[in-house]
This record gives structure tokens, sequence and C-alpha cells, in this order.
């Protein structure tokens, strides 16, 4: 595991010198000197200039070896050219951490990221570790420290609290930082991480991770350059039980290469990085919105045990509203139990106190209404988390103090369950609402989808981490894309199951392969340079004997010179031809970020139309691979649907998780597997890869259908 306390300097420094300081509050160099004068920072300030005496009130000098004393931390405002020069400088006096704000590498072509490049070496040879280059910088409100030219902080300054943000962009960061500060959330920390020529968006999710001060974090990322560093930073945070809440940009589709491979046009980056991210403890989210209600939830520090959602309301059509968006993203709402129903139908015959609990408008003549169905909810519903839907009726000036005073002390009673006010009102009668304790929301709809975030967290935390199997031996890749044959070969020698099936060159040679095999058989024809055989008339079924066979041999050779004149043929494939089974698929594809992921899904209009697929980071073991494999929307089938039999799911997840295993030990040479079908027989009689399809890296794919 990283030490990402190593970073610390960069976000509570006792002392910071402003390389390239400016008189001018507003110019790069100047403003995070005004902004932590009028913060009140504790520490010492220590402008660098060769031009000036002063700066804003601080005594000036002229060059970093003529500081006073080695500060912790360094901001950096100047010139490209100038950089690297005032890197050794620093590194020479021996301060560790630097914020570089200036711009004109990576980002800006060749030229600046070998400069980059140079800058960096310089800084680790010292040591230092580097933020930026090309950054808005760090700031941490509850020390009152702002490392950070963004203007940004001219229309207030963070609040002091618990959430912290992570983000490669520094301008969306800031946003981001703006946002909860106007919503009243005291997002105290950002660390911008731009060009990550050094510290990246998981180191900085790391130190959040490890920092008693802060318990929510929120990651904005456009790109994934370091995934190490992101997933032990994710693990972190999910050991500390803080909830980390992604914003990931830039969902682009994975590259050309896809075409070729089957598994890989399934998958794709931001499939990909979607679920390793949430098998790391990542909730996703799709906009800043959504970012900051999760956020706001999760800042209460409230995890229920129950992922159950009550709604009590005083509208029908609200009730509907909540229901339709539980269902549609999975957040089970239970009845209430048929007692506690009666109960409350005998308290207010007109209700409806099933879950929506519907204590109806009656509620403006008897707003202890309110009070008690929500507690029959937390009580005798025991969901864990609950929403009350009164609209104008709590923002009312005239019920409002009735209200608040009636359902404060649900908050005291219940303190480990997520209570929503959904209304509408002043910010004065809301903010009343929330000081007592309750999350306030005007839109059902995005409560629900809040809530539904958080609840799953005490379950996910309570979790172990996986424990990944141990690798196979080192399987010997050719150095050229494999024939069928030759890729199951490969693949028995890593436990995968294949039907009974031999090699024939000639018409003879086939007929003794299915004497032996057993009839009925299949013929395909074998070439390293042949895709799809059916396609050009190179697979025949259901032969029956040796007449057969001769004639299935001649057929496709015929087949294949026509349509295919210049392919290598090797031969043919004799396999027993099997039926009864679910046909499935599964392979491997290799994400250029997270390496080998494996992909899942049953055969036919499943994978090719609708792609009900599951896809996980490789490897991982039989119970992880089951859990996989029952994801999909069509688990059901293999379940045993409409009076079939269940399919052999064990066979199919030892297989799975082989494959993933086989993923690993074949390492980079390794481009992707496709197993299209694999036949899941009925429980019991085990699950068998028909057809196999290896894509060297760098060869000519071969192999298949």
């Amino acid at each position: 595991m990283m030490d990402f306390s190593a970073i610390s300097n960069l976000l509570a420094p006792r002392s910071v010198a402003v390389i390239g300081a400016s008189s001018d509050p507003a110019r790069i160099g100047g403003r995070p000197i005004a902004t932590m004068l009028a913060a009140g920072f504790q520490g010492r300030i220590l402008p660098v200039n060769p031009t000036r005496d002063t700066i804003q009130g601080l005594p000036c000098y002229p060059s970093v070896s003529a500081l006073p004393e080695t500060p912790d931390a360094a901001l950096i405002a100047v010139a490209a050219r100038d950089v690297a020069g005032v890197v050794e400088d620093l590194g020479r006096r021996g301060c560790k951490t630097a914020t570089l704000f200036s711009s004109g590498f990576a980002e800006a072509g060749e030229a600046g990221r070998q400069e980059q490049e140079r800058i960096l070496t310089i800084a680790r040879g010292y040591g230092m570790r580097i933020l930026g280059p090309n950054t808005l910088g760090a700031f941490n409100a509850n020390h009152r420290y702002f490392g950070t030219f963004s203007s940004s902080l001219e229309n207030g300054l963070p609040l002091p609290g618990n959430i912290g943000i992570a983000s490669q962009s520094g301008a969306f960061g800031a946003h981001l930082a703006v946002i909860a500060r106007d919503r009243g959330l005291g997002a105290s920390v950002l660390i911008a991480t731009g060009n990550e020529a050094d510290i990246t968006v998981g180191e900085a999710i790391g130190w959040m991770a490890q920092c008693d001060e802060i318990d929510v974090i929120c990651a904005y990322l456009e790109g994934i350059n370091a995934p190490r560093s992101l997933l032990e930073g994710l693990d972190a945070a999910r050991v500390a039980r803080k909830p980390v809440i992604v914003f990931k940009a830039g969902r682009s589709a994975i590259g050309a290469h896809a075409a070729a491979s089957h598994t890989a046009s399934l998958t794709g980056d931001a499939l990909v990085a979607d679920t390793v991210l949430r098998a790391h403890g990542a909730i996703l989210v799709r906009d800043s919105e959504q970012l900051m209600d999760v956020a706001y939830v999760a800042h209460q520090r409230i995890q229920p045990r129950s992922a159950t959602l009550g709604f009590v309301t005083v509208s029908g059509g609200a009730g509907i509203v909540a229901s339709d968006e539980a269902e549609a993203i999975g957040f089970a709402m239970p009845p209430m139990p048929a007692a506690a129903q009666t109960e409350l139908k005998a308290l207010m015959p007109i209700s409806t106190p099933t879950n929506p609990l519907d204590c109806t408008a009656q509620a403006l003549n008897q707003p202890d209404l309110f009070e008690r169905f929500t507690r029959a909810a937390l009580e005798k519903g025991a969901y864990g988390a609950v929403i009350c839907f009164m609209t104008y009726v709590a923002g009312s000036p005239s019920l409002a103090p009735t209200i608040l005073k009636s359902m404060a002390p649900l908050r005291r009673d219940f303190p480990d369950r997520l209570i929503v006010i959904c209304a509408v009102g002043s910010n004065e009668v809301m903010h009343d609402y929330e000081k007592a304790g309750f999350l306030v929301f005007t839109d059902p709809s995005r409560a629900v989808r809040a809530l539904h975030a958080v609840s799953g967290l005490d379950a996910a935390f309570a979790l172990p981490p996986p424990v990944p199997p141990l690798p196979l031996q080192t399987p010997a890749l050719p150095d050229r894309t494999p024939d069928e044959a030759e890729a199951k070969r490969l693949l028995i020698g890593a436990g995968i199951v294949t039907a009974s099936e031999s090699t024939a060159t000639t018409a003879e040679e086939a007929i003794r392969a299915a004497g032996q095999i057993g009839y009925p058989v299949v013929m395909k024809v074998l070439s390293p340079d042949i895709l799809h055989k059916s396609d050009i008339g190179g697979v025949k079924l259901d032969i029956r004997d040796p007449d057969g066979v001769q004639s299935a041999f001649a057929a496709i050779m015929a087949s294949v010179a026509e349509e295919a004149p210049d392919a290598r043929v090797t031969g043919v494939l004799v396999a027993r031809q099997m039926t009864g089974g679910v046909e499935c698929f599964m392979g491997i594809s290799r994400d250029p970020t997270f390496g080998p992921v494996a992909v899942f899904g049953l055969g036919g209009i499943f994978v090719e139309i609708l792609k009900d697929v599951a896809v996980r980071q490789c490897p991982f073991d039989e119970a992880a691979a089951r859990e996989m494999i029952l994801s999909i929307r069509a688990a059901a089938i293999l379940k045993g649907a409409r009076s079939r039999p269940p399919a052999d799911v064990v066979a199919l997840a030892a297989m799975l998780s082989r494959l993933s295993r086989f993923a690993i030990a074949a390492g980079p040479g390794l481009r992707s597997v496709d197993l299209n079908p694999v036949l899941a027989m009925p429980q019991g009689q085990g699950a068998f890869a028909l057809d196999a399809v290896l894509e060297i890296a760098g060869a000519a794919t071969a192999g298949g259908h």
C-alpha cells in the first residue's frame, strides 16, 4: 500500500514559499498570498521575487537560497522555462512538496512533455513531491491554507467541513467547491492534480482517506493515468469506511482493435472503468448535481444497516414518482408489516399505509400525523431511509414551527437512519430543518437516488477485500495467432473444458476421428487466417456417418479454396456435436488501463444485440465468477426458467475463473480470447467451450465460428 502521508505538507504546511510572488492580488503569484492573509493562515508565507523588498506587507526574498528557513511547501508561479531551476533550488534547500502553477508542459506537446520529465527527474533526486504542473493548486480550509490562484475564492471562502474534492481539472474542481459552498456544504479540501506528472488523483483520495478531518471524498476524473494509485486510494477509503463519489468524464469507446475481437466490442473504456471502480468501492455519478446530492447525504456519516426505503407522503402522486425511481434503480421499498398498517388505518381511515405511506392532506389539519406515520415507518417498518414528502406544507411559515417541533425527536430517537424532509419553502425555514438534523430535498427522485447511493455503504464496507487467486503457470504463447485447435490446446492446459475433438488433414483421418468420437459430429476448417468460418462454408453440422464425413470434408475444402484462396489451411477439426444446454459467451479483452478483463453473457441475441454482459477485472475466484454470471439480466435462463433444467453454473464459474487466471498468466502477449459458444449443460453435467479464438498481440486474428 502506498504511503499517502508523503503529501501531507501539500495540504497543511507550517510555511510556504511563493516563487514568482506578486504584489497584485489578481495575478497568479499574488492571489494565494492575498487569500491566505485574508483567511488568517497561521503558518509563515515567504514571498520570493528578486525585484521586490516587500509583497503585500510581507518581507520578500530575492531567491530560494536567501529564504530564512526551509519551507514545508512551495508555490511556483514562474515561466515554464524557469521552473527547472526553481525546483533544483528548492530541492537543495530540502523542500519536500511543490505546486507548479506554471503551464506549457505535457499539455503543450512533445517538447513540453520532455521538459516535464526533466523537472520530475530533478524533483525525485531530492525526494520532492510535485503537484501539477498546469494545476490550479490545492487548499485546506480547515487549516486556512490556500495554495491556489482560483478566482472562485473572491466570492467567499470554502466552509470548514468534512468533504474533500480531488480533481484532475482545476477549474471544474473549483466549480464543485463553489457549488458545495453555495449549498452550505463544508468542502474544506480541494486538490487539483493538473498534468499529474507526480501526484495523482488516486494519491489525493488516499490522503483524504487517512485524514481525520475528511469523511466524504468527491473525485472528478477525465482519464486514468495511474490505475494502481487510484485503486489503492479507493481501497484505503473503503478500509477507512469513507465513501468516494466519482464523476468520470470522457466515456469514449475502446480502440480500433475492438473490431477484431468480439469480446473487446462488448466492453469499452467506460464500461471497464465503471466496473473496476465500483469493485473498489466507488459510487459513480453522471453529473455534478448528483455528486453533490450524494455528498450532502453522506456528510451526515449515517450508514444505515438496512438498504430499504420508506416514503411518507401527503400526495399519492409523489409516492408514485418515488416508487418509479426506486424500482428503476433497484432501491427496495418493502411494504409495512400488516399489524402496523392496521394501526395506521385506525389512526387515519382514509390513509394508504402500505409503502408509500399516504397520510393524505388531512395532515394540514393534524400536523402530528407526519410524525406518527414517519415514526411507524422507522420503528415498525425498520426502513434504513425514510423520505417525508411534505411539499409546501412543511415550508409554510404558519405550520413549519409546529411540524418541526413534532418531527425533531425522530432525529434523536433514530440516529442510525437517514431522514429526508422533501419540501419547498424559504431558505430560512428549510435551514431550520437541516439544523435539526434532517436532510432537505425539493425533488423526490433526486432524494431517492442520493439515499440509494449511501444506503448500501454499510454492507459494502463490511465485505472483506477480494483475495486474487494464485495465477497459473505462465503459458508459452505462440508468436502468431493460433488456429482453433492450437488455441484450445493452450486453454485445456489452463483447465478449460472442451468437447471431444480431433484434427485431421485428410478425409480418411476425419472418418477415423469421427468413429472414435462418436456420431453425430461437427466439422470445421482449421486456419489461422479465417475468423468467421461459417460465413465461407467452413462449418458442417449434424454429420452422422462416414459418408457424411467424406462429403463434408470435400465441401469444406472446396468452399474455402473458392472463398478464401490465400488462407493457410491446416486441416479440419472434428468434434462431438453437443446439444441440450444453454449457449453462453465468455472472453478476455486487454483494457489499455486496467489490463485483462473478463466478460460473460448468454449467446445469441443476448450478446449480439442486447449486450447483456457482465465485466470484471482479472483475476478472480469461482465465487466472484458465480456472482458475475448471475448478475446479467438474463440470469433466470441459467437458473431454469419456464420448466427448463437449471444450468451448471458451478462448472461455468470454474471455467470463467480459470480463464481469468489464464489471462493474467499469459501476460501482455495475449490481446483477447473469445469462447463462443460455451455450452452450459444441465446442473451437474459440466460446461464445454465449443469454439475458441485467441488473438496474439501484433498478430492477425484467426480461429473461431
